[in-house]
């Protein structure tokens, strides 16, 4: 049995780190967040929770938790709109790289051994071959994955260095789409899927942009969520870079029917409006999981069609 710790989850309140915050929480862990709740939501967050409002960049903040004494660091917190990273490229760069920087001098600062990290499946590029595995080479092509590459190295490069006098011990998951559940449905600059059942919703016409043959590899929260609890006391996973995924891409077209017809509609009969593709947009990802299943024995086990069912009754529910 796994011995009871205390961690920090930055953007402990967001969609990933409340499901996280829960299944650290029912694994006897005690949970801090820290959020500065532009997107994240205390509701994300079980009462047992303890929310500190705050920002990555701020190191003070950073030091004055760390030195109450954390035995991991989960790093979520980040800017992650490919979009709002070309309209405010300084801010991209201060909370995804810069925001990194800090929490790893933190941790340093008060010998915390384990640091997990949010990684992005952005960083392979364009059109990657698929599945795509860890080892093909880095291609950032948006300012988005170009910041989420620089933390990664930032947080691999601090965890070789021979001066630090402990035993820096740091994971990066790349993670492809995650949905699931209390993902947020008005914010139009994350999650596709979530994005066009708020459409739905709320009466609005969807927006594909590109030919919506573009496809992306969609994987429930809650096997995230998983990955990162397993990781926590797993040695297989110190210094490594695995993909959270499925292996199995999803056009953009065919989640916009899935979408359609689970609300009693068709592209004939729903308003879809095509676009011009936007800058630094990936053509198809989906990932090689083979190492996530070799170090964690870990693979996902909510089908996608099931996942969605799920989250869009769930979004009804809040209506």
């Amino acid at each position: 049995m796994t011995t009871a710790q205390r961690i920090l989850i930055t953007g402990g309140a967001g969609f990933i780190g409340g499901h996280l915050a829960e299944l650290l929480l029912e694994r006897e862990h005690s949970v801090i967040a820290l959020d500065n709740l532009t997107t994240g939501k205390r509701s994300n967050l079980p009462a047992a929770a303890r929310l500190i409002e705050g920002d990555v960049t701020d190191l003070e903040t950073l030091n004055r938790i760390l030195a109450e004494g954390v035995d991991a660091v989960m790093h979520i917190a980040g800017q992650a709109s490919i979009r709002l990273s070309y309209a405010d490229p300084t801010n991209d760069l201060n909370v995804n790289t810069l925001g990194t920087i800090r929490v790893l001098q933190a941790c340093l600062a008060h010998r915390v051994p384990r640091l997990l990290y949010a990684s992005s499946m952005t960083i392979y590029g364009g059109e990657p071959p698929t599945p795509t595995a860890e080892s093909v080479p880095a291609n950032p092509i948006s300012y988005y994955a170009i910041t989420k590459y620089a933390a990664e190295r930032y947080v691999h490069a601090t965890a070789l260095r021979p001066d630090l006098g402990i035993n820096f011990n740091v994971t990066s998951f790349r993670m492809f789409n995650v949905y699931g559940p209390r993902q947020s449905l008005t914010n139009a600059y994350q999650g596709v899927f979530a994005i066009f059942v708020g459409n739905v919703l709320r009466g609005e016409p969807i927006n594909i942009y590109s030919d919506g043959e573009q496809a992306r590899d969609f994987v429930h929260v809650t096997d995230v969520a998983r990955a990162w609890a397993d990781a926590l006391d797993a040695p297989a996973t110190y210094g490594e870079i695995i993909n959270l995924g499925t292996g199995q891409p999803t056009s953009v077209n065919a989640l916009a029917d899935l979408v359609l017809a689970s609300f009693g509609y068709t592209r004939a009969t729903y308003p879809v409006h095509h676009h011009p593709a936007h800058a630094g947009d990936m053509r198809v990802s989906a990932a090689d999981i083979r190492r996530a299943q070799e170090l964690l024995g870990w693979s996902p086990q909510v089908a996608v069609a099931d996942g969605m069912a799920e989250t869009i009754a769930w979004a009804r529910g809040m209506c």
